[in-house]
């Protein structure tokens, strides 16, 4: 399947990045040092149910850019 150049309706990582700051965006850290290992800890707590709900979505994710012909839909 060919990639629409003006929908990033099939990108998943971007659900994943705001799963990720909802997780740390209350989280202080004194150094680089410890935010990074803050930040590897809350990436590694997602939960794998996120990751299966997000891979369940692409059939219907890949639909909704097919039926607005590669333009945005509502995802």
């Amino acid at each position: 399947m060919e990639w629409p150049s003006q929908s990033p309706d099939l990108n998943l990582i971007g659900h994943l990045w705001e799963e990720h700051e909802r997780r740390v965006s209350d989280i202080r850290a004194r150094n680089a040092d410890e935010k990074f290992s803050q930040l590897q800890t809350a990436w590694a707590q997602i939960p794998q149910s996120v990751l299966t709900s997000l891979i369940q979505l692409m059939p219907r994710r890949c639909q909704a850019v097919i039926d607005s012909r590669g333009f945005p839909a509502k995802y």
